[in-house]
């Protein structure tokens, strides 16, 4: 049986799944969907072509980077793919987008669903410690932060995705912050986490004002993905001027 991942606490050009306005996932096979409606496939055929694992249509990150794999519209056969793509012992999310009809074999479990926000206007920065540029001499400090915080979704080589910066207090990473999904337009803010003994100084709220500034002023559209189950970091981020594009269906993938 396939590993089973828990409930996130987190264009194409061709055919895409149309979700209703209350997201809740009404696909029409043959309608466009915007390419932050399937950010999963949008991001793997655009800026992470290069890290993409393919078979046809449909694309996934290497397992040791992110657990994400996208199709590019709900009608699309699927089955050859999967099993070329997903090991026996994998499995898979999915975000916006899924098959209409898994194939015989496999499970499609249905988790709730994200608030997918963006912003527009630039961000007030609060005072704190310095931010610096996280590269490889920091990985372990990142890989040790986000195991204790932010598990199951950040890989050995999610850093691999885009830029990530943080904070150190007392020489230890406290805070960070990265990119992971997007597209040319757009980028996504992502792991936003806080060491448990650092909490309530202010530090995800700097880090994140500071890269949706540095994002926008790039000439990119700043988003992120959250949980309604993570009321405190949806307050948060609306507080600070994000605001809500629209609720995205999420998945799970794996043989049943």
């Amino acid at each position: 049986m396939g590993r089973r991942l828990p409930e996130a606490s987190i264009d194409s050009g061709g055919k895409g799944g149309v979700i209703d306005a209350g997201g809740r996932g009404r696909h029409t096979v043959g309608m466009p969907c915007a390419p932050l409606d399937n950010p999963f496939h949008s991001a793997l055929a655009t800026i992470h072509a290069g890290l993409a694992l393919r078979h046809g249509e449909v694309l996934r990150y290497p397992a040791d980077v992110a657990p994400f794999l996208g199709v590019p519209h709900p009608g699309l056969d699927v089955a050859e793919a999967l099993e070329a793509l997903v090991p026996a012992d994998d499995a898979v999310l999915l975000l916006g987008v899924a098959p209409a009809r898994p194939p015989r074999g496999w499970l499609l479990e249905p988790f709730v669903e994200l608030a997918q926000l963006q912003c527009e206007t630039e961000l007030p920065v609060i005072d704190g410690p310095d931010i610096v540029a996280l590269d490889e001499r920091h990985r372990a400090d990142v890989l040790a932060l986000t195991a204790l915080v932010y598990p199951h979704y950040f890989r050995p080589r999610t850093m691999d995705l885009g830029r990530y910066f943080g904070m150190y207090v007392g020489g230890r990473l406290v805070a960070i912050i990265g990119e992971r999904l997007g597209t040319p337009e757009a980028r996504e803010m992502s792991a936003i986490c806080t060491h448990p003994e650092f909490l309530g100084r202010g530090y995800a709220r700097r880090l994140t004002a500071f890269l949706t500034n540095r994002t926008l002023r790039e000439g990119r559209l700043p988003f992120l993905h959250v949980a309604y189950s993570n009321a405190r970091a949806k307050a948060l981020y609306e507080a600070m001027g994000y605001r809500l594009r629209r609720d995205l269906p999420f998945w799970s993938l794996r043989r049943g």
